[in-house]
């Protein structure tokens, strides 16, 4: 059994593994590292998912990393467009050399005596394991299961004689063309597939519970291509991405602040789409804004595909499956060939790895999690998290960097380790996904770390204020721990609130 030494090891070459290390190797280049990745190529979310339409739910100029502007007009990209890019940054800041593909990770324990982490991974082509060691472990596996789905025990369902295909593990081979399709769920997956194959199928069904908020959205921004024509790519990008970033959050805002004024603009905006051909009980959500995740319709493709006659929705309850289709609740039945439970993701910290320190397992669930990056208690150990109200990449960006600098204040002070204590028992209720009501977040309740109740515990969403926290205030400041020794609270600087406000929306 093999056993390298590096001074940094991240899990996962999806996004946010390979931003970490394009960080690494912007603003600490001497660093050693090594990416594991248990798939056989870059890319994460957007190499498993491969379902058809699979596209952005979120723009891709605040989609894209800070360091490498996504250019073009195009405001939503698609699954294999945003997977290209990702392994295009890779190779050019040579980050796909560091990369050990087909290696998934068994176990991580942390050695107070050797002051650096132990990690077994296993080549899962050939079976042989492997020993690592690193200064520090950041985890970029994301937060669900990559090797099932969720999907509820619908009754009935051996009975069904056609098709049953889950979107995490679509087949190649898949030929709807002709047949009835239902798809189950209300979320972003049923909202992209049901017009995608609606354009050959003879009709595709989408069966909610309750109905989600949707936004249409253009693909290409006009405005962004004409900046493009009469401005430099790099201030073109940057004045783009300000705005996106800015309405993103002032629609988030307004959302929390008054509910009901903007339930009103966003049903009205349905409405409009509509245009009388369906009824508004489909659309119209029993919670507030921003509950749930607002889901984004491409060049409002679902309403052209419901107004066409191509695709419908029934918001009732599964009674159970027949060998035909679905009996409804309400004694209605939807005929299908195929029946694709688009029902969410099984929730999954870390991959699967349960790390542990000195040989006592860590119990994240019972963890809260400091600034969103380090984990309470455990030394030497950052998890790259993003947002769940706007761009993920914007939080794993600058999540990033704070590591990057947690590196550079530890080398210049000699530091060896550093560990978040909660001293002032700050654990609150809410996850570090928020306080989002979407069921699978809700599912996942008890497998979820934690977020404090203030201070660098406690979780904001916020992007200017991450900016603040992440990129300007003090490594020192009384919650970390560096070698044992509680740190002492650094001044905070007198960055007052246009300094981050312009590095948020223009960058740093």
């Amino acid at each position: 059994m093999s056993q390298q030494h590096f001074d940094v090891l991240i899990v996962g070459a999806g996004v946010s593994g390979i931003g970490m290390a394009c960080h690494l190797t912007r603003e600490c280049p001497g660093k050693s590292y090594a990416i594991l990745e248990r798939r056989t190529a870059i890319g994460g979310t957007w190499d498993l998912f491969r379902y058809p339409g699979i596209r952005s739910d979120s723009d891709m100029f605040t989609f894209g990393y800070n360091f490498r502007p996504w250019t073009g007009g195009k405001v939503l990209a698609d699954g294999a467009a945003i997977k290209a890019y990702v392994e295009d940054t890779a190779r050019e800041y040579g980050v796909d050399r560091h990369i050990r593909f087909g290696v998934a990770v068994k176990s991580a324990d942390w050695s107070s005596t050797d002051r650096c982490w132990r990690v077994t991974a296993v080549n899962e082509a050939s079976g042989e394991t492997n020993s690592f060691t690193a200064n520090f472990l950041v985890g970029c596996t994301g937060y669900y299961n990559y090797d099932r789905g969720y999907k509820p025990d619908f009754p009935g369902e051996e009975t069904f004689q056609g098709q049953i295909v889950h979107p995490q593990h679509w087949p190649e081979d898949l030929d709807y063309r002709g047949k009835k399709v239902v798809v189950i769920g209300s979320g972003a997956t049923a909202i992209t597939l049901v017009p995608t194959m609606a354009a050959e199928a003879a009709h595709v069904t989408m069966l909610q519970r309750s109905p989600t908020y949707l936004m249409p959205l253009p693909s290409t921004d006009k405005v962004t291509l004409a900046l493009q024509k009469v401005l430099p790519a790099k201030v073109a990008y940057r004045i783009t991405r300000a705005r996106n970033i800015s309405i993103a959050r002032l629609l988030y805002e307004r959302s929390r602040r008054s509910p009901k004024a903007m339930r009103r603009l966003f049903l009205g905006i349905i409405r409009r789409q509509l245009d009388g051909k369906a009824d508004m009980r489909h659309f119209t959500p029993d919670y507030n804004p921003w509950d749930q995740r607002l889901c984004v319709v491409k060049d409002g493709d679902l309403f052209k595909a419901i107004k066409s006659g191509k695709a419908s929705i029934a918001t009732d309850h599964i009674d159970s499956f027949t060998p035909t289709g679905i009996r409804l609740k309400s004694g209605a039945e939807l005929e299908a060939d195929i029946i694709i439970p688009a029902t969410g993701l099984d929730i999954q910290m870390l991959g699967g790895i349960q790390p542990s320190v000195d040989g006592e397992q860590v119990v994240l669930k019972d963890k809260i999690i400091y600034k969103n990056v380090l984990v309470e208690g455990v030394p030497n150990a950052g998890m790259i998290f993003g947002y769940t109200n706007i761009s993920w990449t914007l939080k794993a960006d600058i999540a990033s960097e704070y590591l990057c600098r947690l590196f550079n204040f530890m080398d210049q002070r000699g530091i060896r380790v550093a560990t978040p204590r909660d001293r002032e028992n700050s654990r609150g209720e809410d996850t570090i996904l928020g306080s989002l009501s979407a069921g699978y977040i809700q599912r996942a309740a008890d497998r979820l770390p934690k977020q404090g109740t203030h201070g660098p515990w406690k979780s904001s969403q916020n992007y200017l204020e991450d900016v603040k926290i992440l990129r300007f205030e003090p490594i020192e400041d009384g919650y970390l721990e560096f070698d044992g020794q509680p740190s002492r609270k650094g001044q905070r600087p007198a960055a007052g609130f246009l300094r981050p406000l312009r590095s948020a929306l223009f960058g740093s």
